[in-house]
């Protein structure tokens, strides 16, 4: 399945490593816009997955659109 991400939020207060690392705001915003756009996962479970994996992030909140197309 195609999944559009129209918009995500991360959750910058930890990363996947458990270690510390504050970011800057444009250093949020360069991941964020990394992880819109289309995206090819099994379901949404895999999607989050496959996001998480990408950008090193857990994910708090995710907005897609299914691409039927």
């Amino acid at each position: 399945m195609k999944f559009l991400v129209t918009d995500i939020e991360f959750d910058f207060d930890d990363g996947n490593d458990g270690e510390s690392y504050t970011l800057t705001f444009d250093e949020e915003i360069e991941i964020r816009d990394s992880a819109l756009g289309v995206w090819e996962a099994d379901d949404d479970n895999d999607l989050c997955d496959e996001i998480t994996a990408a950008t090193g992030w857990l994910i708090k909140n995710i907005y897609y659109e299914i691409q039927l197309k």
